[in-house]
Order: structure tokens, then sequence, then C-alpha cells
């Protein structure tokens, strides 16, 4: 009886093993015989699905029955067809543009720094410093220990000086979770 319920067992396990083995994902190159590819293929027709270039900026201006609309618009024409929106959007939201001609510390008035948020893109300086924004350069791309946020609400909320508005000028969080790598990649270990 012992011998049969080990038998029994092994056969389970040997079945099992056989099905685990023999399941696959393999596409059809695998399947009629030829090998993988080495190079990825981009020739399929490919869709955008999402635009996050500077964060939160489409969480919070982007109303939401335009997302959809706002994430599969090529950046040349968002702000053509966004702008108003994210003025809009600013104006309801942020009390250091309440006034006409109020602007904020970068000398944007409502309009012309909705018009910059509006074209979802990271701008990248290819000869000086890397920076979200560092005090003295803005926008000239991001680095990892850039606290985006922050910059982000005192823009839209700490009028031309960063002094309107301190309760909502500031998320609280002045760092990663963790230290960033001093190489390449450079980013934090996983948890």
């Amino acid at each position: 009886m012992k011998n049969l319920l080990n038998i029994k067992n092994i056969l389970g396990i040997l079945f099992i093993s056989l099905l685990a083995f023999n399941c696959s994902n393999d596409d059809d190159a695998m399947n009629s015989g030829n090998p993988m590819p080495t190079e990825p293929d981009f020739s399929g027709i490919y869709a955008q699905q999402d635009q996050m270039g500077r964060p939160a900026v489409n969480t919070v201006f982007v109303s939401s029955s335009s997302k959809d609309m706002y994430n599969v618009t090529p950046p040349s024409q968002q702000n053509a067809a966004f702008q108003s929106m994210f003025q809009t959007n600013l104006m309801a939201l942020s009390p250091a543009y309440a006034n006409p001609g109020d602007t904020n510390a970068l000398g944007l008035d409502a309009a012309t720094f909705t018009g910059l948020l509006a074209t979802d893109v990271l701008n990248l300086s290819l000869d000086g410093t890397t920076t979200f924004y560092d005090g003295t350069n803005v926008l000239t791309g991001r680095a990892l220990a850039d606290d985006v946020i922050t910059v982000e609400l005192l823009l839209i909320f700490g009028g031309e000086d960063f002094s309107e508005n301190p309760q909502l000028s500031n998320d609280n969080v002045d760092a990663n979770d963790k230290p960033f790598s001093a190489s390449f990649p450079y980013l934090a270990s996983a948890w």
C-alpha cells in the first residue's frame, strides 16, 4: 500500500513536471522553428496611451473628460488644443494668479505658464546643468534627485517670489526614500 502511494505521488509529480515543461508562451517564430530575433521589431503599428513628461501636470490640469484625448495628442499640437483648459484650471486652482498680470517666480503670467505646461515634454540642455529647477536653471532637464513636485507647487501657488500660499507650495518630501546609486543606471536599489 505504501509503495502504491509513493508511485502515485511520483507519477503525479512527473505528470505536473511534463505539463509545466510543455507549457510555453513562445511566439509563432519559435513554433515555426525560426530562432528568436536578437533585435526588437518596430515595424508594427503602435498607439501612444499616456503622457507624463512632467509629473502631476497631466493629472492636475487636464480635465477628466479630456484625459484620453490629451494622452494621444502629439506634443506639437498640445498647446493649441489644451492651453486654454490648463489656464482655466490654473486660475480656478491657484489664488497666485487671481489678478491680471500676476506672475510666478519665473515671471510667467497664467497664459504663458500654462502654454509651457500644456506641451508635455521635458526640455534638455545639451551644454549646461541638467535640472528641473535649481534656483538659477529652469526646465533644462531633470536629475533624479530634483524635487519636481515641490517645484511645480511653487510655480503654481508660490506667486512671484515663492512666498504666497506656503501651505500649498511644498509636498514636504525632501528626498528619495533610498539613496541613488553613483553608477549607471543611478537609480536607488529596490526595496
